[in-house]
This record gives structure tokens, C-alpha cells and sequence, in this order.
């Protein structure tokens, strides 16, 4: 599997579901946007799930039959599809042609773990989850709340520690624009 074609570069945050990867997002992307940084992000949800509110005149007319509605207003837009064939899992590449590159200087995605794209793996020990690097070459560090044995050969990051990660980021994009 190889990567998706995007324009701007693309890091996976990957993980366990209960890991923590929306809470280090959280802190992680203000730092980011402290840096003049335009933050995209795609995220994986293996829940149904609804952004719309019954009653609202979206959500009727999405339950009339319309496969998309677009809202817009001066502070946001967003685009709700419907995708009636269920399928497995949302395509990584399909979602990141929604996302506008003229937009955003990094997509961070979160989920998303088996993308073949280059990620940052969140490992909490004690939840008894495996970690997915070395299996998958393309995690760049792990960032842990515990000491890895062994340890592995890339940066183990602190994953109580946002400034470092966001440090990380950072420099992986000073690298990835060589």
C-alpha cells in the first residue's frame, strides 16, 4: 500500500482507541498554530455518529432523501454525505481529497492506524495493547507515558508532554521540506 498524493504533508497520529490521541491533539495543536502553523485535520471515527441536530433544518433534509447537505455561514462551512453502501472503512485518500491544501501547511490525521502514512504512535503500557511499530516502518516515534522494553530505535517521546511533540512535528517538517 502506498501512500496518498496530497500536497501539503500529511502525519498520522496512531493509536488504540482510549490512548489519548484526541486529548494530546488538543494540546498539541494550539503549539502547532503558536507557530504560524495551518492545522488540517481528518479524523477516523468507528462510531456512528451525527454533527447534525434533529429539527434543525439540515438534518430534514437530509432525512428528505439529499445524500449531501452543504451548510454555510460566515464563520464556518461544513459538508454532511451520506454514504448508503456502509462500506468497511472511510478511504484515506477519498477524505483527503475533501480538505482544501491551499488551506492548511499539515494534515494531522488521527485514526487512521494502519494508513500507510507517516505517524507518530501513542503507547500507553498499561493498557496491554501492542505496540504497531517495528511492524509498521512507518511510524517515526512513539510517544509513551512509560519506559519501552526494549527500547525501540526511533524517538520515544513523552506523551505527557505536548511542547515535545509539537517540537517533534516540527522538525519532521523542517526535514520533510528539504
Amino acid at each position: 500500500m502506498t501512500a496518498p498524493a496530497f500536497p501539503v504533508p500529511i502525519l498520522g497520529i496512531a493509536a488504540w482507541s482510549g490512548t489519548g490521541k484526541t486529548t494530546l491533539l488538543q494540546r498539541v495543536i494550539p503549539l502547532l498554530c503558536g507557530e504560524g502553523l495551518r492545522i488540517a485535520l481528518l479524523k477516523h471515527a468507528h462510531h456512528e455518529f451525527d454533527v447534525d441536530h434533529p429539527g434543525k433544518d439540515s438534518y430534514r433534509l437530509r432525512e428528505a432523501g439529499a445524500e449531501q447537505v452543504l451548510v454555510a455561514s460566515r464563520q464556518r462551512w461544513v459538508l454532511m454525505a451520506e454514504t448508503p453502501e456502509r462500506t468497511e472503512r472511510p478511504d484515506l485518500a477519498q477524505m483527503l481529497g475533501r480538505l482544501d491544501p491551499d488551506a492548511a501547511d499539515l494534515v494531522l490525521v488521527e485514526g487512521f492506524k494502519r494508513a500507510p502514512i507517516p505517524k507518530i504512535e501513542l503507547h500507553r503500557p498499561a493498557l496491554g495493547q501492542p505496540l504497531l511499530y517495528p511492524r509498521d516502518a512507518r511510524v517515526l516515534a512513539v510517544a509513551t507515558d512509560a519506559p519501552l522494553e526494549p527500547v525501540p530505535a526511533i524517538p520515544v517521546l513523552d506523551l505527557d508532554a505536548p511542547a515535545q511533540v509539537a517540537g517533534f512535528i516540527l522538525d519532521y517538517l523542517r526535514k520533510d521540506s528539504l
